[in-house]
């Protein structure tokens, strides 16, 4: 029973040292060109959001939130941390009386969401290599 134990903590011990560090809120917390996967995007919600706003100029809160199907809470609390990491703008107006919010990839977003997919691509590739053998 000991033996075992020891086993799966090796193997353990020995998957966490292949696992890249994970990036800071603000995808600043490792050096450029590294092969770690960028958490902040890699969650479903921030990278609807991401993906979405790269294929048009700006969408509003409403129309994000219909197009993930998600709720007000949490899109504002993903669209937030994307904010913060400067990956998105957001602009706060008013349409006669309603309040609109409307969301803009940046410069910095969209050289994100391009690493991030290129390293997802060459995973896919990596694994279809693996599969083929």
């Amino acid at each position: 029973m000991a033996d075992s134990s020891a086993a799966r903590r090796q193997r353990s011990d020995a998957s966490a040292a292949r696992v890249p560090a994970p990036r800071s809120a603000g995808g600043r917390g490792t050096a450029r060109g590294s092969a770690s996967l960028d958490n902040l995007i890699h969650h479903r919600i921030r990278l609807g959001i991401v993906s979405a706003l790269a294929a048009v100029e700006s969408l509003t809160f409403n129309e994000i939130k219909a197009l993930l199907e998600t709720t007000d809470g949490n899109l504002s609390v993903h669209a937030r941390k994307l904010e913060e990491a400067l990956y998105i703008t957001c602009t706060k107006t008013f349409d006669s009386r309603r309040p609109r919010t409307e969301y803009r990839l940046t410069p910095a977003g969209r050289r994100e969401l391009t690493r991030y997919l290129t390293h997802m691509e060459a995973l896919i590739r990596a694994t279809r290599d693996t599969l083929n053998r």
